[in-house]
């Protein structure tokens, strides 16, 4: 006779969910044990890839106050690659701190002439904003495909030697631009006369050659001149003066706008560079230039609104070149379309028959023969209309016919043919053929072995009103050495016709 324990009916459903429970646990922790291991061979692989990032080295910045409004943010962002022509990128910090990023210095490679294949045939026209890559796989950058033929070396040289230019132009621009980097003041600025005014233009030469605040050569002198508008614009609520009291000082706040506009545009649009406050300036300083425009279409000195002169063309040139620029960001700005037609009009009332452009009437000024402002006028219809406008062809024949240009005489208007250049090579054909002869030798003739130009008029009295790139006092040098700068850098500046808006 065999014993059997048999377990009640309790106990059995006791071990039942024993054994679940311990099945569950076995299975949790079997998870959490490969989940470990996971983690760990993650963090051994990411630690195999780890670039080491040199120190950074930091300078002053001499001039940058510590009242400055609150910085919103801030920005410790590696660039992405490639880089602007003459560039690598480089780790570009702004913060309330008031310290840059040291870039090391490298030189501009010389341009073999006999490695290159020849001028670019059947370049793209058109206002878009261009991709990531092109058909060869070469970077380009997200800026206006009007801009995007300045940001290479090879780029550059096909737009020169197709539309007049040479070698020496892209030589005489490098050295115009590292005079103008061996000048600037500690703070980021250009002279002590009209600083706002000739720094602005100073920027514009820079971003001429695509030359962006993460370039190898000229990367801090933008940064630095960037910041310095920034601050300033920041600092006034969106008015860039140096000296608010100073009624002339709409022209230096247009020139700063343009600056800044086309620095965004291609250093934070274009090549992913963080440059702090940059866009915040940019919108209030827009927007204000927009607010502040005469009810007559014009903008005039101190930004009276309802003066009975009303501005002239020579202010509303900077202006409508500043608003294109702002265009070009992307931002939204309120009235623009509104503002840059009430512009145009103002312009085209001062047209003469002849084709001149009167300065503040429909009549010449100052004993001047018309061609300066007719050239300022034919830009801005250019830029804003297209070469085939009306108001522009008129202006570009009377130009045609009556503009001179000899560095050594009294016809040497610096002024007047800084718009010149552009608006002759937009329109194209045989005037700009005529015009190029006249003017691209002249200036490449006169350039000082420092980098910067001499002296214009042989001592005569330069046909111009308020010349003051004549001469070697004050801001005259510099002003003279960044007109002359950016009328070689017209070849490839913009696409000729590219910037027309139906």
């Amino acid at each position: 006779m065999s014993l059997h324990a048999q377990l009640s009916p309790e106990a059995q459903a006791r071990i039942v969910a024993q054994r679940r429970t311990s099945t569950l646990t076995s299975l949790v922790i079997a998870l959490l044990v490969m989940t470990l291991i996971g983690v760990v061979l993650m963090i051994v692989a990411l630690a195999a890839g780890v670039k080491n990032i040199p120190d950074l080295q930091y300078s002053s910045v001499e001039g940058l106050k510590d009242d400055k409004p609150e910085i919103k943010k801030f920005s410790d962002t590696i660039m992405r690659k490639p880089s602007p022509p003459s560039a690598m990128r480089s780790r570009v910090i702004v913060s309330k701190s008031t310290s840059l990023v040291s870039v090391p210095h490298a030189p501009i490679t010389p341009f073999d002439m006999n490695s290159f294949p020849g001028p670019a045939k059947g370049a793209g026209f058109g206002e878009g904003f261009g991709g990531d890559r092109d058909g060869r796989g070469n970077f380009q950058p997200n800026i206006p495909a009007i801009s995007s033929k300045r940001c290479t070396l090879a780029d550059r040289m096909a737009r020169l030697l197709n539309n007049g230019g040479n070698k020496e132009c892209e030589d005489s621009v490098v050295s115009a631009l590292r005079w103008l980097k061996e000048t600037q003041n500690k703070n980021g600025s250009w002279t002590h006369d009209k600083p706002v005014g000739m720094t602005g233009l100073a920027l514009l030469a820079f971003l001429g050659h695509c030359e962006t605040a993460g370039s190898e050569e000229f990367g801090e002198t933008v940064l630095a001149a960037t910041i310095y508008l920034v601050d300033l614009s920041m600092k006034n609520k969106g008015k860039i003066s140096s000296d608010l009291k100073d009624t002339h000082w709409c022209y230096e706040h247009a020139i700063a706008v343009y600056a800044l506009a086309e620095a965004y545009t291609l250093c934070v649009k274009g090549f992913e560079e963080n440059i702090t406050q940059l866009e915040e300036a940019v919108m209030a300083s827009g927007q204000f230039l927009i607010n502040s425009q005469h009810k007559g279409g014009g903008w005039d000195y101190a930004y009276r609104e309802d003066s009975s002169r009303g501005g002239d063309v020579s202010i509303v040139g900077w202006h409508l070149q500043a608003l294109k620029a702002c265009k070009y960001t992307g931002l939204d700005f309120a009235n623009m379309t509104r503002c840059y037609k009430k512009a145009l009009d103002y312009v085209e009332r001062m047209q003469l028959a002849s084709g001149a452009i009167g300065y503040a009437s429909p009549a010449l000024h100052g004993g001047q023969d018309g061609t300066t402002l007719a050239a300022v006028g034919a830009l801005c219809f250019q830029i804003w209309k297209s070469p085939s406008n009306r108001v522009a062809r008129k202006a570009i024949r009377f130009m045609d016919k009556e503009m001179k240009f000899d560095w050594n005489t009294a016809d040497s208007d610096l002024y007047g043919h800084y718009y010149a250049v552009q608006g002759m090579i937009n329109h194209g054909g045989t005037a700009w053929e005529s015009y190029n002869t006249l003017f691209r030798d002249q200036v490449l003739d006169n350039q000082d072995q420092n980098g910067s130009f001499k002296v214009v008029g042989g001592g005569a009295k330069i046909k111009a009103v308020g010349a003051s790139f004549a001469g070697d006092g004050g801001h005259a040098r510099h002003y003279r050495t960044c007109l002359a700068t950016l009328m070689l850098e017209s070849y490839y500046r913009f696409l000729p016709a590219s910037n027309s808006e139906k």
